[in-house]
């Protein structure tokens, strides 16, 4: 992964042991702890199987419930097909469910991703009486079967990486 864009530092990740400036970004919140094993697993795979992983880069990983989603950002020699696969790996390493999803500040692109294999209809803008905006996410009742997780996982997910309100509505 590209160390430079990484929120850690690699000899804090590699060694278990924390820096202060490292150790300071998870007692805020900004880093979670289970990034660290994360980060740990991607550098083994950049280091043994996955050469491409080092024009990647790494934002952050969301675990809503049996669910973890990784926000990245690939390099050119990467493909989605090896995001798969290295979604796979960390699957059986951290024993949890993983999606892999390409950053984007669009929430019908990460719904697009997220939900996938089921097709998103649309995204509709909600304005709520206090001016906030809410987000429906709109996916067919035939496909409701297809989505990879709970409606309200996969609602918690999208809200807590937008950091905006979003819901699915099966329609």
């Amino acid at each position: 992964m590209n160390e430079d864009e990484d929120p850690l530092d690699y000899v804090c990740v590699r060694s278990g042991l924390l820096c202060n400036r490292c150790q300071s970004l998870i007692d805020s919140g900004e880093v979670f702890e289970y990034e660290v094993e994360i980060i740990k697993v991607l550098l083994d795979l950049e280091e043994t199987q996955f050469k491409e992983l080092k024009d990647c880069t790494y934002h952050k990983a969301y675990k809503v419930d049996d669910l973890l989603i990784l926000l990245v950002t690939s390099g050119p020699e990467m493909t989605q097909q090896k995001w798969i696969k290295i979604a796979r790996i960390l699957q059986d390493k951290l024993n949890i469910k993983v999606r892999v999803l390409e950053k984007t500040n669009s929430i019908k692109n990460s719904a697009v991703q997220l939900l996938s294999p089921a097709r998103v209809l649309g995204v509709n803008t909600v304005w709520m009486p206090d001016g906030s905006v809410q987000y429906v996410i709109r996916v067919s009742r035939s496909e409701r079967r297809l989505l990879p997780a709970e409606a309200q996982l996969l609602e918690s997910a999208l809200t807590k990486i937008h950091s905006t309100p979003v819901r699915i509505r099966v329609e």
